[in-house]
């Protein structure tokens, strides 16, 4: 990493990037900061506590904020990560409202803009995905998302691709404030290692499971710890689930699910920490945690922290 360079102005803030769930916010985090530190799925409402990626160049600090995709809640889990969502709105000093220009303007679209005409905070319109559609499509979705708000710039990507993020990043730039280093030249997220593994993990379970399965796990980290007298880490996380029934599907015929996730998350978190890793992973049955706020809280939602 660069030196902070002292004769210029630096520049520094926070920005949170907000939109319907599933229209890439943390493939774009994760290409930004340059190592995955949010998790990525095909499924909906995959991110479920706010995220943030550092990224530091010689003359400034952008603080990004991951949150979850804005829909209408149907749990307790769900308004707590609506609250999450649209609190850090009035925390940051700059908005990314990202979309997929694969799709056309829906509900949830709108719910957001309304949300965004009554905020002073600058706001970014991000039409993710360019790579999947022809550039002469793009002009009338431009138009149409510019017509229903003022925004202080409107930007094409790919986050995926890389397509136009170095643009992107330049623009932000501009827009931030002067400020301090809020975070040491290296350091690329706020989160603990442990959050980031057990995440690492729930995106294993998300990756190989259908229907129910994904919105109804949490992962809790009950030992993290290096051996002093090996090169090796020993990992033991729980996976939560609501029925008995989802926990036979993850642990699967002869725990041959349970294996093939451990077997890939291991690899991830083998990458993040730099170390060989020996990890356990048992599943249990806490019947409507989602539902249940003392639930929420042990594994780790805590509405007070944001």
């Amino acid at each position: 990493m660069n030196n902070i360079n002292t004769n210029q102005e630096y520049k520094s803030g926070f920005i949170s990037i907000i939109g319907r769930p599933n229209v890439g916010k943390s493939t774009f985090l994760n290409r930004v900061i340059g190592q995955k530190i949010a998790i990525m799925s095909d499924k909906p409402q995959t991110t479920r506590n706010k995220i943030q990626g550092v990224y530091t160049q010689n003359d400034s600090q952008m603080i990004f904020i991951d949150t979850p995709g804005i829909h209408k809640p149907k749990h307790q889990l769900g308004n707590f990560m609506m609250k999450i969502a649209q609190n850090t709105l009035k925390e940051v000093d700059l908005i990314l409202f990202m979309v997929n220009v694969e799709e056309g303007i829906g509900k949830g679209d709108q719910f957001i803009i309304e949300k965004l005409k009554n905020i002073k905070t600058p706001v970014f319109l991000i039409l993710n995905k360019i790579d999947q559609v022809q550039p002469d499509e793009l002009l009338p979705i431009i138009e149409e998302y510019n017509s229903l708000c003022d925004f202080d710039a409107t930007v094409p990507i790919s986050a995926l691709e890389g397509n136009n993020v170095e643009n992107l990043l330049d623009l932000i730039k501009d827009k931030l404030p002067e400020g301090p280093q809020f975070y040491p030249a290296d350091q690329v997220t706020d989160h603990p290692e442990r959050f980031i593994v057990t995440e690492l993990i729930r995106e294993k379970v998300l990756h190989l499971t259908r229907e129910e399965i994904p919105h109804s796990i949490a992962v809790v980290m009950e030992k993290m710890e290096r051996k002093s007298d090996k090169e090796l880490i020993d990992v033991m996380a729980t996976i939560i689930v609501e029925r008995t029934s989802q926990k036979g599907i993850i642990i699967g015929k002869q725990g041959k699910m349970l294996k093939e996730i451990g077997q890939r998350a291991r690899q991830d978190i083998e990458n993040l920490l730099g170390s060989k890793v020996y990890l356990e992973l048992w599943v249990k049955v806490q019947k409507d945690w989602r539902n249940k706020l003392s639930n929420l809280r042990d594994f780790g939602f805590r509405e007070d922290e944001y």
